[in-house]
């Protein structure tokens, strides 16, 4: 069994039964409180402030910063480049997007996506079972765009962030816009996720976290 714990924006813990990845850590300055987490293995899409919050973390952990295939602590970890926007990075730069094998589960952290999936790209980011993905627009996928990306991997559980709550992402727009694209989709708020490989369905669930 996983657990996955969302800390707002970016931002979450996923913890195995010995080990734990922490994605994209997040500032206070953005309203948020992570606290001061240990991790083993710190993944980070990219160099936005947002998402680098390292002086936060216990220092001990395995950093993950780029593209490339990665093997910490029996964790599988594939790092799979993208962009942060429309025009391969020019505007907002380049996003990498993780898919981490955990428990048995393979859960996809899509970062600051900023478009739909290439071919190869979605080819890569196939076998998803929990797939973390941006909700609030802004400088990221649309909701739209957001349900697309999710008809690509055809994901068990998709989790939605980066949009706006009460502590932060005063920016972004809410989820519902986002709950609205994915209408045929069952879906449930929860303080955090426990989850098992036999929990994962055939169609998708979505799954809305509180920030912790």
């Amino acid at each position: 069994m996983a657990e996955i714990i969302w800390y707002g924006h970016a931002c979450f813990e996923v913890r195995g039964r010995n080990v734990t990845v922490l994605m994209d850590p997040v500032p206070r300055s953005s309203g948020y409180d992570m606290g001061k987490p240990s991790a083993d293995i710190v993944t980070v899409s990219h160099d936005h402030k947002g998402h680098t919050a390292l002086e936060n973390v216990q220092e001990g952990y395995r950093l993950i910063n780029g593209p490339g295939e990665y093997e910490i602590q029996e964790v599988y970890i594939n790092g799979i480049q993208t962009y942060h926007d429309t025009e391969r990075g020019k505007k907002l730069g380049r996003n990498t997007v993780y898919v981490v094998e955990i428990e048995e589960l393979v859960v996809c952290h899509l970062g600051d996506i900023g478009h739909v999936l290439t071919d190869q790209q979605a080819e890569l980011i196939s076998s998803v079972d929990v797939l973390l993905v941006p909700a609030g627009g802004g400088p990221t996928i649309t909701p739209a765009q957001a349900a697309e990306v999710i008809a690509q991997i055809e994901p068990g559980i998709v989790i939605p962030m980066q949009f706006q709550t009460e502590q932060g992402d005063a920016d972004r727009d809410p989820v519902d816009g986002f709950l609205r694209e994915m209408a045929a989709a069952e879906h449930e708020t929860l303080e955090r996720l426990r989850v098992r490989k036999s929990d994962i369905g055939e169609s998708a669930k979505v799954v809305v976290l509180e920030p912790a």
